[in-house]
């Protein structure tokens, strides 16, 4: 598999697109949860909380798929928000879907760790240079809705 390796200042760099793609991902991950640790938040969490804000009450499935997340993991990724009271479910309409919905403390959560979202945003942009990250989030954005439609 050597041909899969390239290498770019000594290190080695893989030419695969979604190893790199994670890579960056998890190296994103990581600026914005040490950004939002003041609040007892990481940006898994953040933008749950988002979502939901934007959302309204909405089906765990609903939101699986506007988050192109599987079911599993976005109800293993809302349990410590529940757990914590940011959120709460209820049985929807049909008895087999569960709604889920911020409460007033999981409002209160994200207002507080707004800034500290913004700190670590504007940080980003800063480093990258705002050309590179709105192409970056173009580009982002396109692919999703490219692969997603494949």
């Amino acid at each position: 598999m050597a041909e899969d390796f390239g290498t770019v200042n000594g290190k080695i760099r893989p030419l695969c697109a979604c190893l790199n793609l994670r890579m960056a991902a998890r190296a994103m991950t990581q600026r914005y949860d040490r950004a939002l640790q003041p609040c007892g938040l990481h940006i898994t969490q953040y933008s749950l909380l988002l979502a939901l804000s934007s959302t309204g009450p909405i089906t765990i499935n609903h939101l699986a798929q506007r988050l192109v997340m599987d079911r599993t993991t976005l109800s293993r990724n809302l349990r410590p928000l529940a757990e914590k009271g940011l959120t709460c479910s209820q049985p929807g309409e049909d008895r087999r879907t569960r709604v889920i919905d911020l409460t007033e403390e999981g409002r209160r959560a994200l207002l507080q760790a707004r800034p500290l979202w913004e700190e670590a945003q504007e940080s980003v942009i800063a480093f990258l240079g705002a050309e590179r990250f709105e192409r970056m989030l173009s580009d982002l954005v396109t692919s999703a809705r490219i692969l997603q439609s494949t």
